[in-house]
């Protein structure tokens, strides 16, 4: 963190210690140079000069080899009057200039960064000046002093001012003054013989974090304090990480820091300028943002969450900033973070949930860690290990509520979460870590639908209407709803039930089929949804679509609870318990079959006439091409061999299941109807052939039931009386009904599909020996001959709509071959998808990743390249289980596609080429060349656009950016070190404007221009920042600007860089889109932080400059930077904010709204203590918004209104329009409290017109 222009960069892990309050300032001579006071040498120069003593060559050789204490000690020594003289002398010389600039300035900047949170004051000197006392009686602070060798212990409890080397008094005698330490004896006894000032210094660094201002890097001090923490080093001590503020001058930096890390410490360097004027700045600044609250957790939060968690270089870790203040335990930074508007980004529960913490940690979350460290530990903020307090306890036995409580940090991230219900990857988050949700979160969950669904039902629109423009995820739509119910409701897949069939099995083979066994059976066959991350089509568009399908939004399928039960069902075909157990489980498997179809249902894939079952289960009688893919259809094999072993114990039960089968809405069931019904004397002709013909025939005609309906067709014709046969041969010669097409299939293709369907069941019910009726054997005679090829198939192959590796052109879903030759063949017969004919392609490319890339490899070496089949294959290969596999064999031979079927395949490559960027271990050869080969490409297609980042995001030149991006974030990069020689050419290329595809990668490079600017600041300024330029080309910035908005942070040296294209983007507000809100949020911190990169005239003419809803949101932006203040509100109002409404905020009332007004009538209530001041200055500015419930809420929840009444009702009377037909809800209780704290308010007439418009509730009080 820089604080000023030119001046040090304060580490951030030093500003996180210090917002913990275990830092301490240790401060030497430096800080009272504005004074006029000499360090340690100056001060031994003038101290032989006040005595009028010439330093002999012993003297001489100590002062010019820098040991200024014993040059003390031996002048002592050597003079007159000895100690008390030389002292005296010393006292003389110290004596400040107090009329000098600043003279106590840095004093008084440290005393208030020595000030912790908790109130406690933790401040060291070796100075013997009075300079702190100077502060501490102009401004009567309350501070205690300690003086050696008279010292506190430094622990927790400690709170003070420590003189550890002591300190002159007003009137010094010769006893205070031989108390100081300042010669070599001094330092003797204090650091090695009493060693008092050691163990001090040694206990502290024990338990705090020791920062250095104003010493030189051989300061004797210093070098004693290092001599006694080296020893402490010999006995095994680890004390924390130490800083140093040191100066360097030209040329000299590296070495400088080179020599203070000899001594252990951290240095934090800054230029030799002006008596060290560097350094005092800083200081100075940093004290300030301390005491506004600008560098608090609060406000931390709420300037990162404007970005995105991007990476970026080591030393400018804000993610790792954001945690750390989320990691709070008082909680109210995550309170902050939750209740945040607009919400923070989902994106941000990745890094919450990055396991980047360790054992070291452990103590930071409450928990006492062992000595012993653990290296496996790992864990996150959102999975983490619980303090005492909240630990369950450990048992044999209760009462099941065994889950752990939440500290106040989880309870707001939930909080945030639940703003977030409409988007599906908070829910596959959730799933992907084993989906069962705490107790708690549940809780929650379940109270915001709630909360949506009230709002809903009574029509309050309004309230709906704010919630979506804060957070735009925040209700969920029907079908995330859906899913939100299911895993709520436990039927959604996870890890917490451990069945075992195997051990099932061996009770049943011991016990027999008990009731514990039936019921224990059917929970582990109880069907539940496995979810995952959709397939993303890629396409050359950016437009988004609202989904139609839940599999749009997420992936699912129907499992069963436990696994391998197809493998343990064979296993026990056979087993004399097993049959003898079967009917007894014909009901349960039955029912249980039906509520895997109702989950279906549930889930869009399933419906009265179709659910796919002939796809997952092509037969339900034993056949070769039932394949067993899928668990839950090991339910069907169950009802259907438990059915049989029910007709053979009671063929009348077995009728009568049957026939309640007919009567489930599904096509499974009719199918397993139609299956019963080929069994002899269980269904009577006449009703199975009602069956067939039901529902205007379709039924038979269906392919949802065919191969059933074919089989019980071609059983039941010879034995069906003439009249049936005929009602029959009527159905079939009528052809399936035409609502079964889709509306725009090609009348040709129409007629085929029917000419054949009819010939196939006409052929089928003449090869099972029934006798056909003229029209029909006329008909059949007629289609035989005009199709000479159709024939039956004698594998029956012709009854089932899918057939492993078949591809005829009527077949509705088609299953890839399993073996890899197979599979090259289908290949080649199957370039395209077909939207006629699905197939399974794509999930074959996520499940069998080997088969699949052989046969594309093998087709590729061919010079053979279908493209479709490659989009999916690389679309399945991107996700992250595959994408290190499919690098590992994939990429040298995508590093040389032909440019032809590259041009056709950049999506696809692009894309797999980000995925594989973040994790490829080897040949990077191959990922540079793959780059190369796409940014080569010519795309015509660049235009100007509303939405430059959709667009970049979305297009292969903006996907091989990100990947090259991702590249370079995954080798660490650090500040200074430049960007490495493989990308350099690269990115400057990108940068030209002339390449106007090249568009797409400018805009990506601009969001990560604070990283690119850390790293290689002269490459940033000569190519990147002159994109930012309004008057160079408008397209160029307005895409530039965006680019940076997207995930925006104010970093002092861009904002100087950028100074003019900064502030002349207030003017093109408008051509930023989505992004220019973020623009006024941005211009508006800028304006609270009194640096001297803007001039208050400059910032006031680019807000003025603002539009009115950029106004509206500048005014926000008060309100949210006044909440980050926290605790130092009234601090943050007084010293940023109303110097701001006076220098910067726009005078005229042109631009006034309801609207503005309502974000004005905000900031007056969240000043808190500073409410009068702040309504003072903008009660002109306010007018009743359109619903004034949520400012009156603020203001009753604040508690405003018992401690300024008057201003409070001022307020009201503003914000309250007295002809409002609806009363806000809180305005009775607001009213009633102001009554209470000064009843005389009653008779004021504004009190009166609020009272007016809510008579009923005051008739309570």
């Amino acid at each position: 963190m820089q604080f000023v222009s030119g001046g040090p960069d304060i580490p951030e892990r030093l500003l996180q210690a210090h917002e913990d309050g275990r830092v301490v300032f240790f401060c030497g001579a430096g800080i009272s140079y504005p004074a006029r006071l000499p360090g340690f040498a100056g001060l031994v120069t003038e101290v032989y000069d006040a005595l009028f003593a010439v330093p002999n060559a012993v003297q001489q050789a100590a002062i010019k080899a820098g040991l200024f204490d014993t040059a003390i000690g031996l002048l002592e020594a050597d003079m007159v009057g000895g100690r008390e003289t030389v002292r005296r002398a010393l006292a003389g010389v110290l004596t400040p200039n107090l009329t000098a600039a600043n003279a106590t300035a840095t004093h008084d900047a440290l005393l208030t960064l020595g000030k912790c949170r908790d109130g406690h004051t933790r401040i060291i000197t070796t100075n013997f000046d009075r300079l702190f006392e100077e502060v501490i009686a102009a401004n009567s602070l309350t501070i205690e002093r300690f003086q050696a060798p008279l010292l506190p212990v430094p622990k927790n409890r400690w709170d003070g001012l420590v003189y550890l080397h002591g300190l002159l008094s007003t009137t010094p005698s010769a006893s205070k003054l031989d108390r100081l330490v300042v010669s070599s004896g001094d330092f003797g006894l204090a650091y090695l013989t009493e060693r008092w000032a050691a163990r001090f210094v040694s206990e502290l660094f024990r338990n705090y974090t020791v920062c250095f201002v104003g010493y030189s890097i051989n300061d004797p001090v210093l070098r004693y304090m290092m001599d006694a923490l080296a020893a402490d080093r010999l006995l095994g001590e680890s004390p924390p990480e130490m800083f140093a503020f040191g100066s360097y001058s030209k040329g000299k930096e590296e070495q400088r820091a080179n020599e203070w890390r000899a001594k252990n410490v951290t240095p934090i360097l800054y230029r030799e300028h002006n008596r060290h004027a560097y350094l005092h700045k800083t200081i100075r600044a940093w004290a300030e943002t301390y005491r506004d609250g600008v560098r608090g957790k609060e406000r931390i939060v709420v300037e990162c969450v404007m970005a995105l968690p991007m990476a970026s270089t080591q030393q400018d870790d804000f993610v790792g900033r954001l945690l750390w203040a989320l990691s709070d335990p008082g909680g109210l930074p995550a309170r902050r973070f939750a209740d945040l508007d607009p919400v923070p980004s989902l994106d941000w529960l990745e890094p919450l949930s990055d396991e980047r913490y360790r054992h070291a940690d452990l103590s930071r979350f409450g928990v006492p860690s062992k000595m012993t460290v653990d290296e496996k530990l790992a864990f996150s903020l959102t999975r983490r290990p619980l303090p005492y307090p909240l630990a369950p306890l450990m048992c044999l036995v209760d009462t099941g509520s065994h889950s752990s409580r939440w500290d106040e940090v989880m309870r707001q991230l939930a909080r945030w979460l639940i703003r977030h219900l409409d988007d599906p990857a908070l829910l596959l988050w959730l799933v992907k870590r084993g989906g069962q949700l705490h107790n708690d979160l549940i809780w929650w969950i379940e109270h915001r639908l709630d909360e949506l669904a009230s709002l809903e039902r009574v029509g309050n629109m309004a309230k709906l209407a704010e919630i979506r423009a804060n957070a735009p995820k925040a209700i969920p739509g029907p079908m995330m709803r859906t899913l939100w119910r299911l895993l709520l409701t436990g039927r959604v897949r996870t890890l917490l039930n451990d069945f075992n069939l195997y051990r099932w099995r061996d009770r049943l083979n011991r016990d027999g089929l008990t009731a514990t066994l039936r019921l224990e059976l059917r929970e582990m066959l109880s069907p539940r949804v496995a979810l995952r991350a959709p397939f993303r089509w890629l396409a050359d568009d950016t437009e988004s679509r609202e989904p139609l399908r839940i599999k749009e939004l997420m992936e699912w399928e129907i499992v069963l609870s436990t696994d391998h039960v197809h493998t343990i069902v064979r296993d026990l075909l056979g087993d004399e318990r097993w049959d003898a157990a079967l009917p007894e489980l014909l009901s349960d498997v039955s029912a249980l079959l039906q509520d895997a179809l109702d989950l279906m249902r549930e889930l869009g894939g399933a419906d009265n006439n179709s659910d796919l079952s002939y796809v997952h289960q092509p037969s339900i009688s034993e056949h070769p091409q039932n394949r067993d893919f899928h668990d839950w259809t090991a339910l069907i094999d169950l009802t259907r061999d438990a059915w049989l072993a029910t007709l053979f114990q009671s063929p009348a039960l077995a009728a009568h299941v049957a026939q309640s089968w007919w009567y489930v809405p599904y096509p499974l069931f009719r199918r397993l109807a139609f299956f019963a019904a080929t069994h002899d004397n269980v269904i009577s002709h006449r009703q199975a052939l009602d069956w067939l013909l039901a529902d205007d025939h379709w039924w038979l005609w269906s392919v949802e039931t065919e191969r059933e309906a074919m089989r019980l067709m071609t059983s039941m014709v010879p034995r069906l009386d003439e009249a049936m046969l005929r009602e029959l041969e009527k159905a079939v010669l009528a052809g399936p009904p035409r609502d079964m097409f889709k509306d725009d299939i090609e009348p040709e293709r129409l007629a085929r599909i029917v000419e054949r369907e009819i010939w196939l069941r006409l052929a089928k019910i003449t090869k099972a020996g029934a006798v056909l009726g003229a029209d029909s054997n006329e008909q059949l005679k007629v289609l035989s001959a005009q199709y000479p090829k159709w024939d039956l198939a004698d594998d029956e192959r012709d009854e089932f709509p899918v057939w492993m590796g078949d591809g005829e052109e009527r077949r509705k879903f088609v299953t890839t071959p399993r073996s890899r030759n197979e599979l090259i063949v289908w290949l080649r017969q199957q370039p395209d998808t077909d939207h006629w004919q699905e197939d399974d392609w794509q999930q074959r490319c996520r499940d069998n990743f080997a088969t699949t890339s052989c046969a594309l490899y093998a087709l590729a070496r061919e010079g053979v390249w279908p493209l479709e089949r490659w989009r999916q294959a690389l679309q399945a290969w991107s996700d992250e289980k595959l994408v290190k596999r499919s690098w590992r064999y994939m990429a040298s031979l995508l590093a040389d596609v032909p440019a032809e079927e590259l041009q056709n395949l950049d999506h696809s490559i692009g894309w797999w080429l980000q995925a594989t960027a973040k994790v490829f271990e080897s040949n990077e050869k191959a990922f540079f060349k793959i780059a190369d080969n796409i940014l080569a490409l010519d795309y015509q297609d660049v235009e100007d656009t509303d939405d430059n980042i959709g667009r970049a995001i979305n297009h292969p030149i903006g996907h091989v950016t990100e990947a090259l991006l991702r590249w370079w974030y995954r080798r660490s990069p650090e500040d200074g070190q430049g960007l490495p020689e493989e990308l350099k050419p690269v990115f400057t290329e990108l940068c030209d404007t002339r390449i106007a595809k090249f568009r797409n990668s400018r805009v990506l490079l601009t969001t990560h221009i604070i990283s690119l600017l850390r790293v290689d600041r002269d490459w940033t300024a000569r190519h990147l920042l002159p994109l930012f330029d309004w008057q160079r080309s408008e397209v160029e910035a307005c895409a530039a600007w965006e680019g940076y908005l997207r995930s925006p942070r104010l970093y002092r040296p861009l904002m100087e860089m950028l100074k003019t294209a900064f502030l002349d983007t207030a003017r093109h507000y408008g051509a930023l889109g989505a992004y220019r809100g973020q623009y006024a949020t941005l211009l508006t911190y800028a304006a609270l932080d009194p640096s001297d990169t803007f001039t208050k005239a400059e910032l006031a003419a680019a807000t003025r400059s603002l539009p009115p809803d950029g106004l509206q949101v500048s005014a926000q932006a008060l309100g949210i930077a006044m909440e980050g203040a926290g605790d130092q509100r009234s601090d943050y109002w007084t010293n940023r904010v109303a110097p701001y409404l006076h220098a910067v905020w726009p005078k005229t009332r042109d631009n006034i709204s309801p609207v503005l007004a309502e974000s004005l009538g905000r900031l007056c209530v969240v000043a808190q203590d500073a409410f009068p001041e702040a309504l003072a200055l903008l009660r002109a500015w306010l007018q009743p918004p359109d619903h004034p419930d949520f400012l009156v809420h603020r203001l009753h929840e604040s508690e405003l209104c018992a401690k300024f009444p008057e201003q409070a009702l001022d307020f009201l009377s503003r914000v309250i329009n007295n002809q409002t037909q609806r009363p806000p809800g809180d305005l009775g209780l607001c009213l009633e409290t102001i009554r209470t704290a000064t009843p005389e308010l009653e008779n004021d007439p504004r009190f009166e017109q609020l009272i007016g418009i809510l008579p009923r509730f005051y008739e309570r009080f």
